[in-house]
């Protein structure tokens, strides 16, 4: 009866949050249990609290406050609710972006499924758009051999209410217009919101022309935010009649432009108010004579930034023009290593940065404890329009030289203590990254840079593992093959890291042709690399299911990789391997050992990532064994460690098996939502669970004892919460203590905590019916009820089953 009432109950919460249980019982005509109506609520409102958790992160944070824009705020949230597309236009630095990132948090309560906020301006190709906007979604390129990112994005949102704001697509207009064309029409509760200085021209596209702000005469609007700037830069700055002529002469002169008003603030640190009015004055009058050709209000931006510019020392300007290569922002080692040179040392680029903070053309933010830098995308281009061709290609290729010093390091330092500082630092230059392998595959770039990032795409074995996602990871590697003048020896590794990606997405028969020619083009030349063929070639079987080909391939490449002297991370792969191979051949205490022995040794070290697999590992082997308790307990701790991690694929095994061990000790409602939100993340690697026959046939059984533990009814809608999550949703769903006994228990009066399914039977106890009447009312065995009725009753502490009615308070 709750569930049917669930819908009317979740549009009521969606509009008010704090609404008493009474008053929603009386808003739908509730005429049954009260405790059964709370319940329900309850665990609708944990679903709201892990969903506004998701939609708060997915939003970029602001150090100053929103000023004016409520009559747009209020259009925004008309046109937003008659139109699926709405897209904010304007020139640059009018204040689109921070527009729609204050419309997406004001509205989320509107959208059950959140907001995600996708950055585009760092995005070089339109080929990486899926892919971005996947990234966003936690669903790390979601797609599975012969199919497309595309086509996940599209199966992940058919069904979501949810927002995606789309910022800065003026670059990649076309290409957004195609997906956002695509998006809508094949979902039904999506809505998106686009920033873009050029609308997408897509059919139902309602779009926002964002006006300047006014020159009010109580001085709200341009005046206001000019007011709020200036006082950070002089604390007891406050409008006043002797300065709100000049305050609006400024505004005036500036068209209401928001970037051109905070860039004019950072002067009163030198100039009073009405000084600035003069010099403005005298600036724009110039600007309008000599540059007839722009429009008003891009002169007024561009009177504001070449004031900027002009205001800045020599080593400030040549700083701001090279530090626009930067695509996903930058750090102070970035733009020590990227941009210095004999005209800009190294110790004045600290200088530089500072100075460009203070005026306001670069932005500072600590997140985690370290700090990074960027730019607004109309500074960094007007920064690299003053950059003359040849040095635009030089930086280019020192970019690349960082980007690919970045990924050597992390194969590098892969097994060890430095591990998770390194792959953080991938995933936080995903979008530098992207721009460098942009450039050299796409330009004529030559043979010395070609080289440098084919040779870091070949030692590039762990990169998926560090938010770049299999599917890109696979993309770079497929184009990296068609570079000139590439020799046989790197050729060789790339082939060998791309047929590795290619067995983890179950893409067989693409990974058979890669392994052959990688072994081809190693033999010889490259022994640890023809090892490292071997064993993807036995890992390539175990997933096919020949068991006995699969163990001697590897135990042959594991000789290899001793005899080599290859290292801890390959031989810590390899073994994690075997002991999967080893679990599901029954070879239990070998498999045991196996990942024992990697799970000591990198905890002495320190290292996370293998210790994660090998924790998993155990967990898997006490599942067989029949333990499944140690098992969840082991699930989940491989998880908590394995989560700092941009590893989509570790994530989702161990998921699987979470969901395995739920199902088996009897959870069958948690273990549904954890089963299916693995089956959801395996699209985001490839096939399921490899394509593995065996394995897929483990999870098979699993979802039969959960569904036969909770019900056809309640399983299928806990599996579709699960189909429903992202990574970060189930992270949340797993991890935030905040609403988890509300996840995993329910409260009842008496302060006794019951599961979903141990409340459920405990209702209808208390309603009188028989053990038999409960299992045909849940679709459950009678002796499945009978072991809830007991758990029940010592839960409540009743001698009788006639005491649960008075307990619960429902007689």
């Amino acid at each position: 009866m709750a569930d049917d009432a669930e819908q009317a109950i979740r549009e009521i919460l969606a509009g008010e949050t704090d609404v008493s249980i009474a008053e929603i019982g009386r808003r739908i005509d509730w005429r049954h249990s009260r405790t059964l109506l709370a319940r329900k609520v309850r665990e609708i409102r944990a679903e709201c609290a892990v969903t506004a958790v998701a939609a708060a992160r997915g939003l970029p944070g602001s150090a100053t406050s929103f000023v004016g824009r409520r009559s747009e705020l209020a259009e925004l949230r008309r046109l937003l609710g008659r139109a699926r597309l709405v897209t904010v236009t304007g020139p640059g630095g009018i204040g689109k972006t921070r527009i729609a990132v204050e419309a997406a948090a004001s509205f989320r309560r509107a959208f059950p499924d959140g907001v995600r906020f996708v950055e585009l301006a760092s995005v070089r190709s339109a080929d990486l758009l899926s892919q971005t906007v996947c990234d966003a979604l936690a669903l790390e390129g979601a797609t599975a051999p012969g199919g497309s990112v595309e086509e996940a994005l599209v199966a992940y949102l058919r069904d979501r209410r949810m927002l995606l704001v789309l910022d800065n697509c003026e670059h990649l207009v076309d290409g957004a217009a195609e997906l956002v064309g695509r998006l809508l029409e094949q979902t039904v509760g999506l809505r998106v919101l686009v920033t873009s200085r050029e609308i997408l021209s897509v059919s139902g596209e309602h779009v926002l022309n964002l006006p300047p702000l006014p020159m009010t005469a109580d001085g709200a609007g341009a005046p206001e935010l000019f007011a709020q700037r200036a006082a950070a830069v002089y604390t007891d700055f406050a409008l006043d009649d002797s300065n709100i002529d000049a305050v609006r002469r400024i505004c005036e002169r500036l068209d209401g432009l928001p970037l051109a008003i905070e860039l004019a603030c950072t002067r009163l640190a030198v100039l009073s108010v009405h000084d600035l009015a003069d010099l403005l004055d005298r600036r724009m009058s110039l600007l309008t004579v000599t540059s007839r050709d722009l429009a008003p209000r891009h002169r007024s931006l561009q009177a504001a930034v070449d004031w900027s510019y002009e205001l800045c020392s020599a080593t400030e300007r040549l700083f701001w023009q090279r530090a626009a290569v930067f695509a996903g922002g930058f750090d102070l080692q970035a733009a020590e290593t990227v941009c210095n040179d004999e005209a800009l040392p190294v110790d004045d680029v600290l200088d530089a940065v500072s100075a460009l903070v203070a005026k306001s053309v670069i932005v500072s933010e600590t997140v985690d404890g370290r700090t990074r830098f960027r730019m607004l995308e109309t500074i960094r281009q007007y920064g690299w329009g003053r950059t003359p061709a040849a040095e635009q290609r030089r930086l280019h290729a020192r970019l690349l030289d960082y980007c690919a010093r970045l990924i050597i390091e992390v194969e590098v330092n892969w097994y060890g203590p430095d591990q998770l500082a390194k792959a953080s630092v991938i995933e936080a230059n995903r979008g530098n990254i992207r721009a460098a392998l942009h450039w050299v595959m796409t330009d004529p770039a030559g043979k010395e840079s070609s080289m440098v990032a084919a040779r870091a795409l070949g030692a590039a074995r762990f990169l998926w593992a560090c938010g770049v996602s299999i599917p890109e990871h696979r993309m770079w590697l497929t184009r990296a093959l068609e570079l000139d003048s590439v020799d046989v020896c790197t050729k060789g590794r790339i082939l060998a890291v791309l047929a590795l990606v290619q067995t983890l997405q179950g893409d067989r028969d693409a990974a058979d042709y890669s392994i052959l020619r990688a072994r081809e083009l190693s033999t010889g030349v490259d022994p640890v690399t023809e090892a490292f063929a071997q064993h993807t070639a036995g890992l390539r079987e175990f997933f096919a299911g020949e068991f006995g080909p699969a163990r001697d391939l590897l135990d042959a490449a594991g000789a290899r990789y001793r005899a080599l002297d290859a290292g801890p991370a390959l031989l810590s792969t390899l073994q994690v391997h075997r002991g999967m191979l080893l679990s599901v051949t029954g070879d239990l205490d070998e498999a045991y050992a196996t990942f024992g022995e990697v799970y000591d040794a990198t905890d002495a070290v320190g290292e996370r990532w293998f210790h994660a697999y090998a924790t998993h590992g155990l967990g898997l082997v006490a599942l067989l064994r029949g333990d499944p308790d140690r098992a969840a307990a082991l699930a989940t701790s491989a998880l908590d460690r394995h989560r700092a991690f941009g590893d989509v694929l570790g994530t989702t095994l161990m998921t699987d098996l979470l969901g395995w061990a739920l199902a088996a000790r009897g959870d069958g409602r948690r273990a549904a939502v954890v089963l299916g939100a693995a089956s959801a993340l395996w699209g985001s690697v490839g096939r399921q669970l490899y394509g593995s026959e065996r394995w897929n046939a483990m999870r098979s059984t699993a979802i039969d004892d959960a569904r036969e533990n909770c019900g056809t009814a309640v399983f299928d809608r806990a599996w579709e919460r699960g189909r429903a999550m992202s990574a970060a949703d189930l992270e949340a769903f797993l991890f935030d203590d905040s609403d988890r006994d509300q996840r995993e228990s329910v409260a009842e009066p008496c302060g006794v905590r019951l599961s979903p399914r141990e409340a459920e039977v405990a209702d209808l106890v208390a309603a009188g019916c028989t053990n038999r009447e409960i299992a045909e009312r849940l679709v459950l065995s009678t002796r499945t009820v009978e072991g809830h009725v007991e758990r029940v009753l010592r839960k409540l502490g009743a001698a009788r089953r006639t005491e649960v009615a008075s307990i619960l308070g429902t007689a």
